[in-house]
């Protein structure tokens, strides 16, 4: 399934690098504790290009249909839009008032055009974390609660699948999706890990399932029914998202929480995989889902 092994794509070092994304035939990722949204140059041997840079940290986005240049986000304690010229409008702030300090996490369009966030505490307290949906006409649902780190979700092609780890329990749940209302059926279990954490995932083209397993510098790809069929080695500890952009894999590492990282910890990881993936979708405001 792959092609020789993977390779530092550009020459940043992140702190918590997460949320990478292929959107309009290029790429976008997150630094998510300094709230940098980050473009990938053409030229690998550039740095990446800051978007924009919010006062809070900043999950993951999706580009907003029909509205070149804005993305909604999760980010801070809710969801934000944020304008091409970077003004934030806030929908949301489910996380407000919580009984903790909380904030977003991972997040992603599903391919009927909602926008579904998970939240995390900072603490990663057992059980403190959600999982939001925000739907076309911009409400904001609490879908899942009882998480402690969500990451994903991830979609298979026709929206009726999403895969959600739960990284500090180093479980990956499979849901149904009813493709109207976005309604979740009951959690089935897709994948446990014996060692690491899952943490940002991507659907290939033949609904397989990667995903960046935190603390082990391994990313696993998962056969459509579960089976673990690959494993790519990194030299970084922990790897953190994962996206296709075509036919090449790109990783996303941190340095956050290492005492004495390597040089290439907190670097972006790119290698060709034979399956490619799909383009990032987009967040359909004000639409029906089709």
């Amino acid at each position: 399934m792959t092609a020789g092994a993977p390779v530092p794509y550009w020459t940043d070092r992140l702190e918590l690098g997460e949320g990478i994304r292929a959107v309009d035939g290029g790429i976008v990722l997150v630094d998510i504790l300094s709230g940098r949204l980050l473009a990938g140059p053409d030229d690998r041997t550039g740095p990446l290009r800051t978007l924009v840079r919010l006062p809070v940290p900043l999950g993951a986005v999706a580009p907003v249909e029909g509205r070149p240049g804005e993305w909604i986000a999760a980010a801070g304690t809710g969801i934000c839009l944020i304008g091409p010229d970077g003004k934030l409008d806030w929908p949301a702030r489910p996380e407000d008032g919580a009984g903790r300090a909380m904030r977003m996490n991972d997040a992603c369009a599903d391919p009927q055009g909602r926008f579904w966030a998970g939240s995390m505490a900072y603490d990663a307290s057992e059980g403190a974390g959600s999982l939001y949906r925000v739907d076309h006409d911009g409400t904001v649902v609490r879908a899942l609660d009882g998480l402690t780190v969500p990451n994903g979700p991830a979609f298979g092609a026709d929206g009726t699948l999403m895969y959600l780890a739960d990284s500090a329990r180093g479980v990956i749940h499979r849901y149904e999706v009813a493709p109207a209302t976005g309604t979740l059926g009951p959690a089935g279990i897709f994948a446990v890990l014996d060692e690491g954490s899952p943490d940002g995932m991507t659907v290939d083209a033949e609904g397989g399932l990667w995903t960046a397993i935190w603390g082990t510098g391994t990313v696993h790809h998962y056969t459509p029914d579960g089976t673990l069929d690959r494993q790519l080695r990194l030299p970084a500890v922990q790897p953190a998202g994962v996206c296709l952009h075509g036919d090449t894999l790109l990783i996303t590492s941190a340095r956050y929480g290492l005492s004495a990282p390597g040089l290439l910890d907190g670097a972006v990881f790119g290698v060709r995989v034979d399956v490619p993936g799909l383009p990032a979708a987009a967040y359909r405001p004000g639409t029906a889902a089709v």
